[in-house]
């Protein structure tokens, strides 16, 4: 059980936060956001890596001071000193920039290689 007032880490939908326990009730915590730990996912959840959907999602992280309902088993405490959310939201995003940027290069790679097999295939 979380105590109101105890700092956690907790996961809602596809991000990452630190907060404020604001409530309890039932199998959930209410959460104030103070900081953003993983940025949410973009694209569509059920088609991932996918561009070519119906609908690409754009999704935000959740606000500063926000209050989202989390399960208990996405939250553990938190004990180390909680960033500012300005400075750890541009963290977290730039971080998944440089993850999609990796994964571009890779897949460049990997094309380049696939089209110097097919020549040495199918001469």
């Amino acid at each position: 059980m979380y105590l109101v007032g105890e700092h956690v880490i907790a996961a809602y939908k596809t991000g990452e936060y630190i907060g404020e326990v604001v409530d309890v009730s039932g199998m959930k915590a209410a959460v104030k956001v103070l900081a953003v730990v993983k940025h949410p996912t973009q694209g569509d959840l059920h088609n991932p890596n996918q561009a070519n959907v119906g609908f690409f999602h754009q999704r935000r992280a959740l606000a500063n001071q926000e209050i989202a309902l989390m399960p208990f088993d996405t939250i553990s405490v938190y004990r180390q000193a909680v960033p500012e959310y300005g400075d750890s939201l541009r963290r977290a995003l730039e971080k998944d920039k440089k993850s999609l940027e990796n994964d571009i290069l890779f897949a460049q790679k990997c094309l380049l290689e696939l089209e110097s097999l097919e020549q040495d295939y199918f001469k």
